[in-house]
């Protein structure tokens, strides 16, 4: 599992990302369900590197702060989108 740690955590972000572009500028629907792919394979990362503190608290650190920031943003969408 450690060994693909990074590439898990660089496609969450990918699909995180489409999915706040595909919510956010075209309003599309699916584009929260991509966001929630990426924010669980994100999770799945950051609960490994949880249970593994120490070696990875910089990381941690940085993680709760994005995952924050994306579901902010997806609340602030859902609340708004008439």
């Amino acid at each position: 599992m450690k060994k693909y740690l990074r590439e898990i955590e660089v496609a969450g972000c990918i699909l995180a990302v489409i999915g706040i572009v595909c919510a956010v500028v075209w309003g599309a629907t699916f584009g929260g369900w991509l966001c929630g792919v990426g924010l669980f394979l994100m999770l799945v990362v950051f609960l490994y590197k949880a249970l593994h503190w120490k070696e990875y608290e910089r990381e941690n650190k940085q993680y709760i702060l994005i995952i924050l920031l994306t579901i902010a943003i997806l609340l602030f969408q859902m609340l708004t989108r008439k």
